[in-house]
């Protein structure tokens, strides 16, 4: 019981983060950023490397991690599967580490390679889920459908990404983007992939409220 309290309140301090740093604050960085020179953000709480810009960038990587631990120790669980989560933070951390101390060169060859693993581990679930879906009923199914749905858009988002930065917006290569693509349509792209994440993790979460239904029927 002590377990799941504490995991509680780790998961309420991950969530605030998140939120208050995240969200909320993200509108005064953006607004920053959007009307000051480089020499004028310096001088600012918001300022590249100020404890304040740290705490930002950090809030939804570690955010997460602590909503994740926190949900965790809720759930009660416990032996080997509790060490899968351990694991897995363990490993998310140590990307979080690398992803802030190191600076990757573009190489762009990763997309292909990286691109077409997403494509395979898709596909592979496609596979999977249909197999899965022809042993549910009622709202269990339901749950699958809106789960399908939002892998879909996890993919369709996820190529807007490849879009963007490489072939055909060049976001990583700006000369080659003034070349082949209008700004204005790189925007657009950009706003289609937020509008895909969020509606990705819209039918996620309405898969996982429809199996909380059927569980509790």
């Amino acid at each position: 019981m002590k377990a799941k309290k504490a995991g509680f309140i780790i998961f309420l301090i991950g969530a605030v983060y998140m939120i208050g740093m995240g969200s909320v604050a993200t509108w005064w960085v953006h607004t920053t950023y959007s009307n000051l020179s480089p020499a004028q953000v310096s001088e600012t709480v918001w300022a590249s490397g100020s404890t304040l810009f740290i705490l930002w960038s950090l809030s939804v990587p570690v955010g997460s991690i602590l909503a994740a631990i926190g949900i965790v120790l809720c759930a009660q669980i416990k032996g080997s599967r509790m060490w899968l989560f351990v694991i897995g933070a363990i490993l998310v951390s140590l990307w979080l580490y690398f992803w802030k101390t190191f600076n990757l060169q573009l190489y762009p060859p990763m997309f292909g390679v990286l691109g077409g693993l997403i494509t395979v581990f898709f596909l592979a679930i496609l596979w999977y889920w249909a197999k899965k879906r022809a042993m549910l009923e009622g709202p269990a199914k339901t749950s699958a459908d809106f789960q399908l749905i939002s892998y879909v858009f996890f993919l369709h988002a996820a190529w807007g990404v490849c879009g963007l930065l490489d072939v055909p917006y060049f976001l990583f290569r700006p000369d080659k983007m003034l070349q082949f693509m209008p700004l204005p349509n790189a925007h657009s792209m950009g706003a289609l992939v937020i509008i895909g994440l969020a509606l990705g993790w819209l039918f996620a979460f309405l898969s996982q409220y429809k199996t909380r239904q059927a569980m509790l029927q």
